[in-house]
Parts: structure tokens; C-alpha cells; sequence
């Protein structure tokens, strides 16, 4: 489902730091039967009917899908410096979850979100503070971006206007090639120093007062005095979780890791 991509890429990272493979390619394609993605999303009432997607609108109705795929090449850090890779950034941590039984397919677990994010930032020792840009999941779907903002904030609780995005609104929902939808974004965002809009929400939902959250409305400078860190959600219907850390990669302060490079 929607977090298929990242899932990909934590099965491939697991290969590289156990040692049995020294390169994986990873990544999501989505190109189904456009009409059994339109009766199967519009049964579920999940689908747009203004066909418009507006991820963290007041009036957001739905998801408008899209097709695409994408795939990164991953190698151990030490590996790709010493190859002189060109490297666009380092996987600091990612974490999966799962929530079996749930209370229906497309409503998402907060606990089982939560729990993912938790992994995540456990695993690479990262902290909340440090994160810089979010890319949430966010399809435009009222229940699923509420409840995503809902656990996010469990998460960075404490914290204070944490700058939040998600490319649904520039092309709609990849559904199973969302996440690297998202990681590709956001690599090309560390590259350019810029942190980009999220389109169509002249009028964002009421839930995002009172969160750790500002939405991302106009590009802005990504400033920074050490490496950019950001952080991926995709949370797919049916409870499949994955949060996904990444670092910009800095040459001049590099120490030998088991960190994986994309």
C-alpha cells in the first residue's frame, strides 16, 4: 500500500548493514488499472470530488490519484565516499509499523503512526528538535490528515512551529511510490536551500492550531548551520507505517558510520 516505497528501502538498508549485499536499489512504482483505482477509492469514499488535492485544507475531500515511480540507489556511507559517489543524503534512521487489526481500512491507527515515528528516532538518535522540514503523508483525505497530525504531535510535543509540507498537493497521491515521491522532494529541497510550498491551502483545517506545526504556504530559505536533517511519514491504509530520516550530507564533517547513503 502507501508506505510500500519505504519499506522497500528499510529491507534494503537491513541488506547493507548485515553485510550481504554492498548496492540495493529501492524504490515504488505505481501505474494500476486506472478504473479499478477510481471504483475501488470512490467505494471507500475517499476519493475528490472537486478533483482537486488539498492536503491540510479546511475543505479538503479526498485524494486524487497519480502515477509515477522512483528509485534510489543505496550503499554504506563508507562505501560511496570512498567510490566518490556523488551521495544526496544519508539515511539516519526508519521506522515501520503495523497495525494488524484496525478500525477499518482507511482509518489510520495515531498509536500505530506514532509507534513507526518512535523507531525512527530511537534508531538513528536523532531528535525531534533537529528535524527541519516534515514531509507529511497527508493525501487530502480529512480523517487521515487529522488523525497524521494527531500522532506527528505526540512526537514533536514540546516544539514549536516545526516547518511541515507534503508533495500530494503538486501531483496528487502515487500511492505505492509516495515515499520516495516524498524523499526525492525532499533531497532536491536540501539541495536548492529551499523549503517548498504546499499548494492549495488558502484556508488550512482547524486542526492544525495548537500543534508543533507550521504549514509550509510560500517557499522560503532552508537556512542551516550544520547538515540539513528532514524526516518522510507515509502512512498507507490498512496500517502500514514507515517514518523515514534522512541527513544532508556533509563532506568536510564525515566520520565513518554504518549509515546508509542514497
Amino acid at each position: 500500500a502507501c508506505a510500500s516505497s519505504l519499506f522497500a528501502m528499510k529491507m534494503a538498508c537491513d541488506r547493507l548493514h548485515d553485510k550481504t549485499a554492498d548496492l540495493m536499489l529501492a524504490g515504488g512504482v505505481q501505474g494500476s488499472d486506472d478504473l479499478i483505482i477510481h471504483i475501488g477509492f470512490c467505494t471507500l469514499q475517499a476519493m475528490s470530488r472537486t478533483g482537486q488535492s488539498r492536503p491540510f485544507h479546511k475543505n479538503a475531500d479526498g485524494l486524487v490519484p497519480a502515477e509515477g515511480s522512483g528509485f534510489i540507489v543505496l550503499k554504506r556511507l563508507e562505501d560511496a565516499v570512498r567510490a566518490g559517489d556523488k551521495i544526496h543524503g544519508v539515511i539516519r534512521g526508519i521506522g515501520l509499523s503495523n497495525d494488524g487489526k484496525g478500525h477499518g481500512l482507511l482509518v489510520p491507527s495515531a498509536d500505530g503512526q506514532f509507534k513507526a515515528m518512535q523507531k525512527a528516532y530511537q534508531m538513528s538518535g536523532i531528535r525531534p528538535s533537529q528535524i527541519s522540514l516534515l514531509e507529511c503523508h497527508a493525501t487530502g483525505t480529512k480523517v487521515g490528515d487529522d488523525i497524521e497530525l494527531e500522532s506527528s504531535s505526540r512526537i514533536f510535543d514540546g516544539l514549536n512551529g516545526v516547518p511541515i509540507g507534503t508533495i500530494k498537493s503538486n501531483m496528487g497521491h502515487p500511492i505505492t511510490a509516495s515515499g520516495v515521491a516524498g524523499l526525492l522532494k525532499v533531497t532536491g529541497a536540501m539541495k536548492a536551500g529551499i523549503r517548498p510550498p504546499t499548494l492549495h491551502v488558502d484556508e488550512p483545517t482547524e486542526k492544525l492550531k495548537n500543534t508543533p506545526f507550521r504549514l509550509l504556504k510560500t517557499s522560503e530559505p532552508w537556512l542551516s548551520n550544520s547538515p540539513r536533517i528532514a524526516a518522510i511519514s507515509n502512512f498507507g491504509f490498512g496500517g502500514n507505517n514507515a517514518h523515514l530520516i534522512i541527513e544532508e550530507f556533509d563532506k568536510e564533517s564525515y566520520k565513518k558510520s554504518s549509515k546508509s547513503a542514497i
